[in-house]
């Protein structure tokens, strides 16, 4: 059977002549004119390397189960890996009202017309405003990367301007979305850090009128806080720049939100906020601003707020100047924002409401001493220093004189522990949460010390030639 003439069992409208109709339809020849704009470079050129098509789903199931048996949780693991996703504690009350079939459902938990639905994402946002002290927040849509490249959208459509100078180090895979969604209109210029944050002298060299937005991660890839961003945002708006801050919710409550120094866009993710990894992350982005009506029409996200019904006095929950957005102007809106992660906004509300501001206060604190006992436990082992001296909420670098931090990282996963995100050939990130005890620090700063003096012995017995 040739590959024209396959139809997949998994796969709908492979079948030959229905996907001849199709493209009769459109007036393509052949599939490959969809893809005639892909550069050749991207292009495989090859089957797929897959198994066989199971046709017996409980073949397929089995299939499947061997697939994620391979997997090791955070559960059976005691980890310190962090850059982007984290094991943060839920409360089980998020998952128990999540699960239920009023949220829980087949296409991006948002019936149109549920208004339970949205009366529930409405306390999201109002929640979420509260703790970034912002006006208006989105329902959450994506994930943080494609909140933040949107953020910088916003900034160079408002201003009309294409630079954008980023100021943090940023993970690598943001700056590669931020790069990949903004690539037709913006260009993104980065300024290397001095000691983990903001490099002040050279943002005042680069800043001119032609700036679109300073771009800040706080905290940023390195769990660097930056102390100064009011300094920053005084910089950017002198030459009529906006400041789009990129950062994770999760520390204000005792750190000052972004938009009381001078931040004009703040977005993020909310997988900290009662989301678990699960194996890649539950990922959601939220995108807030002041109440500034140029700020919020260029929002391409859905808002929902209180609504007037037919009924005079009576409100409901419902879309705000939906118009803006490209579900209402399709292929005339000024940027595509699909399928939301309504549900995860959900679980986020009910974790704020649940921890309320002395709770969000208390983790807060949690966070900044665990970090710092970290932070003097590894530092306190010969052979490894902090990468940087600036305020670390979470996550921190270490480097090792003289060995592999991916050395480093078998070593310790031989022992049941997950050290850390390989940076560079002699850097690790390390992080840690609430769900990392002082106990479990200890364990991998007497497994690392282990490790060093085992690498140590075997690197000096090469350098005398054994």
């Amino acid at each position: 059977m040739t590959t024209e003439a396959f139809v997949h069992p998994y796969i709908p409208n492979t079948a030959p002549d229905v996907k001849q109709a199709m493209l009769d339809a459109v007036g393509a020849a052949s599939v490959e004119d969809f893809y005639a704009d892909v550069p050749e470079k991207l292009r495989l050129r090859r089957l797929l390397d897959v198994p066989a098509p199971l046709p017996a789903e409980q073949d397929l199931a089995r299939h499947v189960r061997g697939i994620l048996a391979k997997n090791r949780s955070t559960e059976e693991r005691l980890s310190f890996l962090g850059a982007g996703t984290y094991n943060h504690y839920v409360p089980a009350v998020v998952d128990e009202v999540i699960r239920r079939s009023e949220f829980l459902t087949a296409y991006a938990g948002e019936p149109y017309e549920d208004h339970g639905r949205f009366q529930a994402l409405f306390e999201y946002q109002s929640l979420m405003a509260e703790l970034l002290a912002m006006d208006v927040v989105n329902v959450p849509t994506y994930d943080g990367y494609q909140a933040t490249a949107t953020g910088l959208a916003m900034a160079g459509r408002l201003t009309g301007r294409r630079r954008v100078l980023a100021l943090s180090d940023v993970l690598p895979e943001k700056l590669s979305k931020a790069h990949d969604y903004t690539r037709t209109g913006l260009d993104i210029e980065l300024i290397p850090t001095a000691d983990g944050t903001a490099d002040l002298v050279a943002l005042r060299s680069r800043l001119d009128d032609e700036v679109a937005a300073v771009w800040i991660e706080t905290p940023s890839a390195t769990g660097a806080v930056e102390t100064q961003l009011s300094v920053i945002a005084e910089a950017a708006h002198a030459v009529g720049a906006i400041v789009v801050v990129g950062t994770d919710p999760i520390g204000y409550g005792v750190l000052t939100p972004p938009a009381m120094q001078g931040a004009d866009i703040v977005t993020g993710d909310i997988q900290s906020l009662g989301l678990h990894q699960w194996f890649g992350g539950a990922h959601a982005g939220f995108i807030a601003v002041h109440d500034d009506p140029r700020f919020v029409m260029e929002m391409p996200s859905r808002l929902f707020g209180l609504e007037s019904t037919d009924v005079p006095g009576e409100y409901g929950f419902g879309d705000v100047a939906y118009e803006r957005t490209s579900f209402a102007q399709r292929e005339e809106g000024k940027e595509w924002v699909g399928t939301a992660a309504a549900l995860w906004g959900i679980a986020t509300g009910v974790y704020l409401a649940l921890m309320g501001p002395a709770g969000m206060a208390e983790l807060g604190e949690l966070l900044l001493a665990r970090t710092r006992y970290a932070q003097q436990k590894l530092a306190a082992i010969p052979g490894v220093t902090l990468g940087d001296t600036a305020l670390h909420l979470r996550e921190f670098t270490v480097r090792f004189g003289g060995v592999r931090a991916a050395d480093i990282v078998t070593a310790l996963r031989a022992q049941g522990i997950e050290p850390g995100v390989v940076v560079d050939e002699q850097t690790l990130l390390v992080c840690v949460t609430d769900a990392t005890s002082a106990a479990d620090i200890d364990r991998l700063a007497a497994a690392l010390t282990d490790a060093l003096d085992t690498h140590g012995t075997t690197d000096t017995s090469k350098e005398h030639g054994a």
